[in-house]
Formats: C-alpha cells, sequence, structure tokens
C-alpha cells in the first residue's frame, strides 16, 4: 500500500463505481428502483463509512497491519458487492 490518501481514493472510487452500476443495471432492467438495488447500495454507503471510520481511527500500535486488514476487508466487501450486482 502506498500511502492512506490513495487508499481513502480507492474506497471512494470503487464504492461510487458500485452505486453506479447498480442505478445502471436498475435503469436497464425495468426503470424503477427496486428493493434489493437499495439495499445494496444502502449496505455500499454503510460499508464505505465503517471502512473510512477504521482509517481514521487513532492510536493504531501496528499501522502496517491496520492498513493491510482495512484492504483485504475493503476487497473482500467490494467483491461480494459486484457479486450481488451480477446476481440483480
Amino acid at each position: 500500500m502506498a500511502n492512506v490518501r490513495n487508499l481513502k481514493k480507492d474506497i471512494n472510487f470503487v464504492f461510487s463505481d458500485i452505486i453506479e452500476a447498480v442505478y445502471i443495471n436498475t435503469l436497464a432492467a425495468s426503470g424503477n428502483a427496486t428493493e434489493a438495488g437499495d439495499a445494496i447500495i444502502d449496505e455500499a454507503i454503510a460499508t464505505f463509512d465503517s471502512l473510512i471510520k477504521e482509517i481514521n481511527a487513532k492510536g493504531v500500535e501496528n499501522k502496517k497491519a491496520h492498513f493491510a486488514a482495512i484492504n483485504k476487508k475493503f476487497e473482500e466487501t467490494a467483491s461480494q458487492l459486484v457479486a450481488k450486482i451480477n446476481a440483480l
């Protein structure tokens, strides 16, 4: 990981793309919002907030391990959300 700023940017871009993909999928399929799509958007926003909160945590003893764990959680959650979008 290069630095915290790049991690924050990556998280922002990926979750923005996930939300955009849900909207595109919704418009292409029916044009109306679905509960499943709304649930994916809500989950993406909640995950984004929790990851940013973890990144901004103060008093972390082992920063390298802390950010590695955040990065791993970010990648896993993003791939799960993409799988949910593909299932729509």
